[in-house]
């Protein structure tokens, strides 16, 4: 007897991944020039240098049995030191050491959480579009998930309908700015809103509503937007972060989480998360990656690349016909409104051309489809003779 839950999940392939799987099985067809695939977030610009760097450092410095060895199973002491030191004097608040929860990338940090905080009976609140993998999460630790429709054009969040949805079983709020996929920030003016409507929600049930923050793109923005500090909107903010897109380390699956001193309980909740990561083996995060993060906290890759092929796609997109009035704010995805309602359709004519592009269904937003940006510029430019084929098929 197994789980039946496992065997269906191990057997029902991510779209995004089985797109990526079939674009790369194409490519040997009719040759990788000739196939557009912008399914997966995979970063196509190298590390800052500042990695480089720290990781040669650290390579003929370290004693090799210390530096490959296990560290304490929330992540090396002076590791954590060194990062609150930096995320104290990045976003103004006091953080220490014993705040800070080191993990195998964002993925493993909100795991963590869920199953810290999750008892029978449990909801949390996503808004849609969301990073699929998020229901996988919650639902894995035994909670219901409530996904609430997008607030079009912007993407921001529908206040009315959250104060409709919260109730007495509400543990959390999900959120993820910048946005995987519409690549959306939210803006202090809804981070505000969203923190107020929590506090009085949190007196009305006699019970604290974490804002869980997801925010592996927070320093992937463009147009002189900057990510604001949600812990500054609402006190009990739990931040989960990952160095995979703004280090381009997505290999290494190197996160954290970070449970400041204003979250209610903040101990007993860090106890918690330290004990999910115990009962999930979720410990002792890669230890040379632990140095190197901590070390280029706050850096980010060259983002200039990613913004070349963003203004392509605006500039190149709109003369042919898409709708492309809302360029992303941050992360590399373009968020696309596709040219008939049926979005999987759409796609399925894309694909047709070797255009690989993600439904948006599957984020729980149809009529979209994802592209994913971060590829080389010159894919770009040999996609549009495709894009516009596309657009031909729609009488664009």
């Amino acid at each position: 007897m197994l789980s039946q839950r496992c065997v269906d999940l191990g057997t029902a392939p991510s779209v995004i991944r089985e797109l990526f799987e079939y674009g790369k099985l194409r490519a040997k067809e009719v040759g990788a020039d000739k196939v557009f695939d912008f399914s997966i977030g995979n970063p196509s610009v190298p590390p800052p240098h500042e990695v480089q760097e720290t990781l040669a450092r650290l390579l003929t410095t370290v004693d090799p049995l210390t530096l490959h060895g296990y560290t304490s199973a929330q992540g090396d002491l002076a590791v954590r030191e060194q990062l609150a030191a930096s995320l104290s004097k990045r976003f103004g608040h006091e953080y220490t050491a014993s705040q800070l929860y080191l993990t195998v990338g964002a993925a493993a940090a909100l795991c963590c959480v869920f199953h810290a905080l999750t008892v029978p009976g449990d909801e949390y609140i996503l808004f849609a579009p969301y990073f699929p993998e998020y229901k996988v999460f919650i639902e894995g630790a035994g909670a219901r998930v409530n996904i609430l429709p997008p607030q079009y054009p912007d993407f921001q969040i529908d206040l009315n309908a959250l104060e409709a949805a919260v109730n007495e079983h509400t543990k959390a709020v999900l959120i993820n700015s910048p946005n995987n996929p519409s690549g959306a920030v939210y803006t202090p003016e809804t981070l505000n809103a969203l923190g107020k409507l929590l506090e009085d929600k949190s007196r009305q049930y006699g019970h604290p509503i974490y804002l869980i923050s997801d925010e592996p793109y927070r320093e992937l923005t463009y147009d002189s937007v900057t990510t604001p500090w949600t812990p500054d909107f609402y006190r009990d903010t739990i931040v989960c972060y990952s160095y995979s897109k703004s280090l381009s380390l997505p290999g290494e699956r190197i996160g954290y989480v970070l449970v400041g001193r204003s979250v209610t309980d903040s101990e007993t909740v860090y106890a918690a998360v330290a004990g999910a990561g115990r009962t999930l083996g979720y410990v002792n995060a890669p230890s040379l990656f632990q140095r190197v993060a901590a070390t280029c906290d706050g850096l980010r890759a060259d983002v200039g690349v990613y913004a070349e092929n963003r203004r392509l796609l605006t500039e190149e997109l709109g003369k042919l016909g898409y709708d492309t009035a809302h360029p992303p704010q941050g992360t590399f995805y373009y968020f696309l409104p596709t040219l008939e309602p049926d979005d999987v359709a759409f796609c399925q004519q894309a694909k047709a051309l070797d255009l690989l592009l993600v439904p948006g269904s599957g984020f729980g937003a149809p009529g979209y489809a994802r592209l994913s940006f971060c590829v080389p510029t010159d894919r770009i430019r040999g996609a549009i003779p495709g894009f516009h084929a596309l657009a031909q098929r729609y009488g664009r």
